[in-house]
């Protein structure tokens, strides 16, 4: 048979497009070409493919080669293409048997030995193959990310002969089963206790991780505020299956690592990142931090060093959970429903206009920083919260505070009742939702009104108190929202101590 089709994946952001590689041998000046949007790292698998064909001991057919890349306006990068190639190649010359190829799935990029090498974005295509109902060969190095999918049969490779003797029936291979167990706890992460006192602002780290809500810290330099920020991820609740998947589909395609999976992302960009850093882009675009954030937390430490344009291409994301990038080519979608949390001074002198370590500051100085943050930008942060500084008497004693595993119990709780109830967290509640669920008696309705009337607050705001009004809650097991509810979380919208 001069003919071979092979099934493989390409990468077309966080998807794993189905290509079809289809080899036809023929008579006339051997010779190789390959046709279907090959970028130049596809193409150059031709010399990969003739050397590990020739190492590995199989014989390259002294012919006219076409390989056709399907579809032809689908653009391929990168060496994931060189197995269903290479295989292709052996099967259209009679070497391995071409009519069980059907069945399987391959990737991987071939060094010149043969041996198979790791390659980026394998879960995605993993899944996608589950679906297909196909067996999917991997490097070995990407068995275990491929089994995350459950439902997938996934077959790993060291090397080209491995794949040949397993299509040939001569030394077939089991499939790989990679357990992923949910840990206990996050003990690899900094632990509360060692912030001492600031009972408030402990308060409202609990509170927004139980129902994944966006916070602001503001206060004096050495308070404790970026502190605060790096115990959040020790005390959230663990990732669903679902949640888990997107991320690590995330992260694979991104190429990082990921060394516990059912683990929240905590991202922390420098202040001096661009806009595409944080959203993603590139001529072929990749995730930004907001995406690799995705079901986890962004940290934005020094929030007015930014600059105001970085931060309003947030505004966008924060509110819809995806972040659409467009080319002239093709227009990609990756998920960013990330938690912000962040951090920053009240004057660019670290200390508020009322205190004596800002008279070297004119108001006009203090009106210009805090406006580098603008207001619809703020308006979609769910908590403000003041971090005074820690009595001194305080620093020089031994620590008794709360544990990160004790506050992780109540929250992963709360979270649970919210997952049973709505199948998700109080923070992704849709209009209509929160109508429903979050119902109030006629005063308690009075007050909020009032409330929202008296601080000026708009419509978008009024939706947020309700959901942290819910989650509050939620942390005591509590059916229906209270007054106490309503008034604590109208007491982390009050913004006039940084603002006035």
């Amino acid at each position: 048979m001069s003919l071979a089709i092979v099934a493989t994946r390409a990468r077309v952001g966080i998807e794993a497009p189905e290509v079809v590689v289809e080899v036809h041998l023929s008579n006339g000046l051997p010779g190789l070409s390959m046709v279907g949007l090959p970028e130049t790292a596809v193409k150059e698998a031709k010399d990969r493919v003739r050397s590990a064909i020739i190492n590995s001991h199989f014989e390259f057919p002294q012919k006219k080669i076409t390989i056709n890349l399907a579809p032809a306006d689908l653009p391929k990068e990168g060496g994931r293409f060189d197995l269903a190639i290479a295989i292709g190649i052996l099967a259209a010359s009679g070497q391995i048997p071409a009519n069980v190829l059907k069945e399987f799935e391959f990737l991987g990029e071939l060094a010149l030995t043969g041996e198979i090498r790791a390659i980026n974005g394998v879960l995605p295509a993993s899944i996608k193959c589950s679906e297909s109902s196909r067996q999917l060969l991997v490097p070995i190095q990407n068995a275990d990310e491929a089994c995350l999918c459950k439902q997938a049969q996934v077959i790993p490779i060291r090397h080209l002969l491995d794949a040949c003797a397993h299509l040939t029936g001569q030394d077939p291979l089991p499939f790989h089963h990679q357990e992923h167990t949910q840990p206990i706890s996050n003990l690899n992460h900094p632990d509360l206790k060692d912030v001492k006192g600031q009972a408030s602002a402990k308060r409202a780290l609990e509170v927004a991780a139980a129902g994944k809500h966006n916070l602001l810290y503001y206060g004096p330099p050495g308070t404790g505020k970026t502190l605060l920020a790096s115990r959040l991820p020790g005390i959230l609740p663990n990732m669903t299956e679902k949640e888990m998947l997107e991320v690590a589909s995330v992260h694979s395609i991104a190429g990082v690592k990921q060394h516990t999976w059912y683990q929240r992302p905590f991202r922390a960009p420098h202040h001096t990142s661009s806009g595409v850093a944080l959203v993603g882009g590139g001529s072929s675009p990749r995730p930004g931090e907001i995406t690799l954030a995705h079901n986890g937390v962004l940290f934005l430490d020094e929030l007015p060093e930014f600059p105001r344009s970085v931060l309003d291409v947030l505004r966008e994301p924060m509110e819809s959970g995806e972040i659409v990038i467009s080319r002239a080519a093709r227009q990609l979608t990756f998920p960013a429903r990330f938690q912000l949390i962040a951090a920053m001074n009240p004057s660019p002198g670290g200390y508020s206009a009322t205190d004596s370590r800002s008279a070297g500051y004119t108001q006009d100085q203090i009106k210009k920083y805090l406006s580098r943050i603008s207001g619809p930008f703020l308006d979609r942060m769910d908590m403000y919260v003041e971090v005074a500084p820690v009595p001194t008497e305080l620093l020089g004693k031994p620590s008794q505070e709360e544990t990160s595993s004790a506050v992780r119990e109540r929250v992963t709780k709360a979270f649970e009742i919210q997952l049973l109830r709505q199948e998700k967290s109080n923070s992704e509640l849709l209009p209509a939702e929160i109508d429903t669920l979050c119902e109030l008696n006629s005063e308690d309705r009075n007050l909020l009104d009032k409330s929202i009337q008296r601080l000026g607050l708009s419509a978008r705001s009024y939706h947020r108190i309700l959901k942290v009004s819910r989650t509050l809650a939620d942390l005591e097991s509590e059916p229906k929202i209270q007054r106490k509810h309503i008034t604590e979380a109208l007491g982390y919208r009050q913004l006039d101590k940084l603002l006035g």
